[in-house]
C-alpha cells in the first residue's frame, strides 16, 4: 500500500523546495495538485515527470476514488498552489479519506505563509490563532473579527490585494489600533513587511496600489497590567489551586498570565509547596 505525502511547495522562491520534496515528487505514481497549471511550472523547473491530476474544491469528491486507487498501487503526493497542503484547501478531506482507507499519511515539511509571517512579525509567537481568509463582505468580516476580539492570542489572517484596505479599516473598527505586521509577496522579488499600528497600515496601503497576496499578523488583546504579584499573593493562589487537585503544570499555565510570573518560577513554587 502506498503512502500519501503532503508536500510543501514554495510560496514564491523556487529555491525553498527541499531536496527531499523533489525526490518524493519524482518517485510518486501520482501528484494531486490544487492547480495543475501552476504546479506544472514547478515540475518543469525541476524536471519532474510524475503523472499529474487536479484536486481542488470543486472536484474533490469526484477525484477521491481515483487518488485512493493510485494509493493502492504506490505513493501519491498532494500539493497546493503554494505552501503547505491542507491549509486553506480541501487537502484535509483527502487526508481523512486516506486514513479511513488504511493508508499512511506523512508530511514533507516546508514553506507556510502564516508561519513565515508570524516569525518575522515582531509579535508574540508563543500562542497564536490562524483563521485563514477573511470573509468578503464587510458585515461578515466584522463579525468574524469580533468573535476573536477578546482573545490574547496573536491573530493571523490572509487577504487579497483588492480588499486589503477595507479589511484593515474593519479590523481597526473592531479591534482598535493594535500592532500589526502586514506581509506581502513573501520570498518573491517585491517582498515587503509593514509593521506598526493598524491605522498606519491603512494610510500606507491607501497611498499605493496593493499587489500580491497578503498575510496579516495582529496583536492579541492586551490584559490589564496591574504589576507583578508579590510572592505571598502567588502562594495564596497556588494553595487554592492545589486544593482543587490541579497538577503543577496546570497551575503554572493558569497563573502565569495573571500573576506576571513565568511558568518555570510558578512550577518551582508549586513543587516546593506541595504537601504543606
Amino acid at each position: 500500500m502506498g503512502i500519501l505525502y503532503l508536500v510543501a511547495t514554495p510560496i514564491g522562491n523556487l529555491e525553498d523546495l527541499s531536496p527531499r520534496a523533489v525526490r518524493i515528487l519524482r518517485e510518486v505514481v501520482l501528484i494531486a495538485a490544487e492547480d495543475t497549471r501552476h504546479t506544472g511550472i514547478l515540475l518543469k523547473h525541476f524536471e519532474i515527470k510524475s503523472p499529474l491530476t487536479s484536486y481542488f474544491e470543486h472536484n474533490k469528491i469526484n477525484k477521491l476514488d481515483r487518488i485512493l486507487e493510485a494509493l493502492a498501487n504506490g505513493d501519491v503526493a498532494l500539493v497546493s498552489d503554494a505552501g503547505t497542503p491542507a491549509i486553506n484547501d480541501p487537502g484535509y478531506e483527502l487526508v481523512q479519506a486516506a486514513l479511513a482507507s488504511g493508508f499512511d499519511v506523512r508530511p514533507v515539511p516546508g514553506p507556510s505563509a502564516p508561519l513565515a509571517a508570524l516569525t518575522v512579525s515582531g509579535l508574540p509567537t508563543d500562542s497564536f490563532l490562524y483563521l485563514g481568509y477573511l470573509p468578503h463582505k464587510s458585515s461578515e468580516r466584522r463579525k468574524s473579527v469580533g468573535q476573536v476580539s477578546n482573545l490574547t492570542y496573536t491573530l493571523i489572517f490572509l487577504e487579497s490585494p483588492h480588499r486589503i484596505v477595507d479589511s484593515l479599516e474593519d479590523i481597526l473598527s473592531v479591534l482598535g489600533d493594535r500592532r500589526i505586521c502586514v506581509a506581502r509577496e513573501m520570498t518573491k522579488l517585491y517582498e515587503e513587511f509593514w509593521r506598526g499600528p493598524v491605522s498606519g497600515a491603512i494610510e500606507y496601503f491607501k497611498s499605493k496600489e496593493p499587489r500580491g497576496e497578503f498575510t496579516l499578523v495582529i496583536e492579541g488583546k492586551q490584559t490589564e497590567d496591574r504589576g507583578r504579584w508579590t510572592e505571598e499573593e502567588l502562594l495564596e493562589a497556588i494553595k487554592k489551586e492545589l486544593q482543587a487537585e490541579k497538577s503543577a503544570k496546570e497551575i503554572s499555565a493558569d497563573l502565569s498570565e495573571q500573576s506576571g510570573w513565568n511558568k518555570k518560577e510558578i512550577y518551582e513554587l508549586v513543587s516546593r509547596n506541595k504537601g504543606k
